[in-house]
């Protein structure tokens, strides 16, 4: 670019060039030769940062003229160490790499269309073919970030653990968290595409993963918040097979365990009676899921004020009246982790600065993880890295990277649609 004139090492400050209309630069009808040699010491480091930079000689569709190519850093790369201290821009290096590649078509967001000049102007003036640069609307998700700068703001700060954190919108967030690829594209096929700014609730996207997972994630039954019970007037141990998709039987079957002791939600216990409550009570009595038994209680064993088991009676479901509810359980289950994910942020919007003056950061919401040590079903036990499952009456889940032969941990992928609480 040099020898064709076409580049300039240039001694502007930051402060000179920047903005729309800045003047033309002093440096721009340099000598050929002596922007040659400039550039070589700019390689060899002796400048310091902001002291040179190569501009290219060309204006972009903004009016904006002569973008810079290479500018210095003393700072170490993460491959070749300090090697180097002049890196490339992104103006630069962005139809480089595509035509390298032999990328057909870079498909951009809006905001790059003003670099589509210097895209074609940059390919044909060193030669080399040239793909095709088409913009789109970003199609952004309310409640979260989608920069890069921001994520690494979020990491740095310890707010999430990296840039696979499942409450992120990356795609590796979004995989880790469960969200199938089917259910992504369904998504993006359903939104379109345009050249306007599109920005849905992450509710919409969570739908699509919900359909695609109705059908494909086998359910199961996983205890979040565990509270023993013991069946007083039971002593049998038996196996009970139950469908993988209970709306289709004719699918898979996997086999549960089922004996007197047990273990419930805590939440599907109240130690009073309460109108419009449908689970367990001293009045009330409620069935178990797939095991033809309704229990109520004879004694709510505490210690030190807390509820630390329940001892109930069990009747056959021919023989009782009819429960207002039926609750999953779990009967000689295995212990697993499991990591409740809520939403990052308190608004709409968090880089909006009228909407949260103190930056996007000031937005986060305390307490979007919580880890519960649960009880599952023993059938799960060799469960591999991204299965998913239905845990009933509790949402989507998925087996996370974490994971290890002796301890499963699933991440929250979506709720149910239906309340839980009924």
């Amino acid at each position: 670019l040099i020898k064709k004139d076409l580049a300039y090492v240039c001694h502007q400050k930051l402060e000179e060039i920047r903005g729309y209309n800045p003047p033309p630069s002093p440096y721009r009808n340099r000598p050929i030769k002596e922007s040659l040699a400039l550039f070589e010491d700019m390689k060899n480091g002796l400048f310091d940062e902001g002291e040179a930079t190569l501009r290219m000689k060309t204006t972009l569709e903004e009016g904006k003229q002569d973008p810079v190519a290479y500018r210095i850093k003393y700072v170490a790369h993460h491959r070749t160490g300090d090697e180097w201290c002049i890196y490339p821009t992104y103006d630069y290096t962005h139809c480089l790499c595509d035509s390298l590649e032999d990328i057909t078509h870079s498909l951009c967001t809006k905001e790059f269309q003003a670099r589509r000049s210097s895209y074609y102007w940059l390919c044909n003036a060193v030669d080399i073919y040239c793909p095709v640069q088409w913009e789109y609307g970003r199609l952004n998700v309310h409640y979260t970030v989608v920069s890069k700068r921001k994520i690494g703001k979020l990491i740095e700060t310890g707010v999430v653990a990296d840039w696979d954190d499942p409450r992120l919108f990356t795609l590796t967030a979004l995989r880790r968290r469960g969200f199938p690829a089917e259910a992504i594209n369904n998504f993006c096929a359903r939104m379109g595409v345009t050249g306007a700014q599109v920005t849905v609730d992450p509710m919409m996207l969570e739908a699509a993963v919900r359909d695609n997972l109705n059908t494909n994630a086998p359910r199961t039954m996983v205890v979040l918040d565990p509270l023993k019970v013991t069946i007083v007037n039971l002593n049998e141990e038996r196996e009970i097979e139950v469908p993988d998709f209970p709306n289709e039987p004719g699918k898979a079957k996997h086999k549960i365990k089922f004996s007197k002791n047990l273990f419930i939600e805590r939440s599907d216990f109240k130690a009073a009676d309460e109108k419009g409550y449908r689970r367990l009570s001293p009045g009330q009595a409620v069935g178990l899921r797939y095991a033809n038994y309704v229990i109520s209680l004879v004694e709510a064993v505490q210690d030190k004020g807390e509820v630390v088991e329940l001892k109930v009676k069990a009747t056959h479901v021919d023989e009782a009246e009819k429960p207002k509810a039926f609750i999953h359980w779990v009967s000689s289950p295995i212990d697993v982790e499991v990591r409740l994910y809520e939403r990052l942020f308190e608004h709409k919007n968090p880089e909006d600065s009228t909407e949260v003056p103190g930056g996007f950061v000031s937005d986060i919401r305390p307490n979007t993880l919580m880890v519960k040590a649960a009880k599952a079903d023993r059938h799960i036990a060799a469960s591999k890295v991204y299965d998913r499952f239905q845990f009933e009456r509790n949402g989507y889940f998925t087996v996370d990277r974490d994971s290890s032969k002796n301890n499963l941990v699933f991440n929250l992928t979506v709720g149910l649609k239906e309340d839980a609480g009924k």
